[in-house]
């Protein structure tokens, strides 16, 4: 493996199992244990890699509904609204976008009416001047990271 990709090669030994220990991970890239724990430190304080947690899958939690909230905002609340949007536990996506909205969320819920009452609480803030909502029906695919392409 050539050195210069072990950040790269070390990421997606990692998406691959985000468990695995520092041997297991030096024995992957064949390196030392010493070079991965330097590396993933490095990564970690670069922001790069910025936790470590579970994969969680909500509807087996009892989140049936997911819903896509694309709201209109005026200019200068932008910032307050996404920070607002922010702390809601529910709300596991929040983005400033350029087009026809200035912001989406997307939110996993019980059922409908456990989204209709946040929608409606979202809605009560009055620099929200429009939206829109969309249920989804399927999930084709939710949440997913990518491996990083290994320059040659």
């Amino acid at each position: 493996m050539a050195y210069d990709n072990i950040d790269t090669d070390l990421i997606n030994a990692m998406l691959g199992n985000g468990r695995a220990s520092l041997r297991t991970l030096a024995e992957e890239l064949d390196v030392s244990v010493t070079t991965v724990s330097n590396h993933l430190k490095d990564l970690e304080e670069e922001g790069v890699i910025t936790g470590y947690t579970p994969v969680v899958d909500y509807g087996k939690l009892g989140y049936d509904v997911t819903a896509i909230l694309q709201l209109n905002v005026e200019g200068s609340a932008i910032p307050d609204v996404t920070d607002q949007l922010r702390d809601i536990k529910q709300l596991t996506s929040v983005y400033e976008v350029t087009g026809e909205f200035d912001i989406i969320a997307v939110g996993k819920f019980r059922d409908t009416d456990d989204m209709n009452a946040r929608i409606k609480e979202i809605l009560s803030d009055s620099n929200i001047t429009g939206s829109s909502t969309s249920v989804v029906l399927n999930a084709a695919v939710e949440g997913e990271q990518f491996e990083l392409d290994v320059e040659e």
